[in-house]
């Protein structure tokens, strides 16, 4: 079932006790989350081909199946230096509609952690400033226990021009 996930504080009618699930993973220490209806599996972190002429922040290509996926550093892309692998290091494949495409992406991530129930309640907005990463990539601030996890905003995070480059990136990689 696709459906579009309207995760917090809109104007739809939706009840603001449904809890939606997110995957929370680390990059640089910080906890980021995504809706979990993005995600289509979390795989080892491995061969990755280079692709020429892309932004720091594009690792490549990687072959999935047969299928050309991009891949994108979360890190670098917030403004870090790029992702040294580690042995938690993975790649979180998400799949966004984009100019009514299905668009499979991979995110490299230090660490996945859980899928968490986050709650309309339960979420801050972005603030001003101090997240560390630009504060148009993030939708909110889900409240855990004594700290954040930073829900991002995907569309925001991949702008049309880094679209444009991870199609271009999946093309070259063919």
């Amino acid at each position: 079932m696709n459906r579009a996930v309207q995760p917090f504080g809109d104007a739809s009618g939706v009840a603001e006790s449904h809890s939606v699930q997110h995957l929370s993973f680390r990059v640089r220490q910080a906890s980021y989350a995504l809706p979990i209806d993005l995600v289509r599996e979390i795989i080892e972190y491995g061969e990755i081909t280079t692709v020429p002429m892309m932004p720091s922040f594009i690792h490549g290509v990687i072959n999935l199946r047969g299928n050309v996926v991009p891949v994108l550093d979360l890190a670098a892309r917030f403004g870090f230096e790029l992702t040294v692998p580690g042995k938690r290091t993975c790649i979180v494949i998400i799949e966004l509609s984009l100019d009514d495409q299905q668009q499979r992406i991979g995110l490299v991530v230090d660490a996945v952690d859980a899928v968490l129930d986050i709650t309309p309640g339960e979420v801050e907005p972005p603030p001003p400033f101090g997240a560390g990463i630009r504060t148009d990539f993030i939708l909110g601030m889900a409240r855990r226990e004594q700290t954040f996890t930073i829900i991002l905003d995907m569309r925001r995070v991949l702008s049309l021009d880094d679209i444009r480059q991870l199609s271009l990136a999946a093309g070259q990689g063919g």
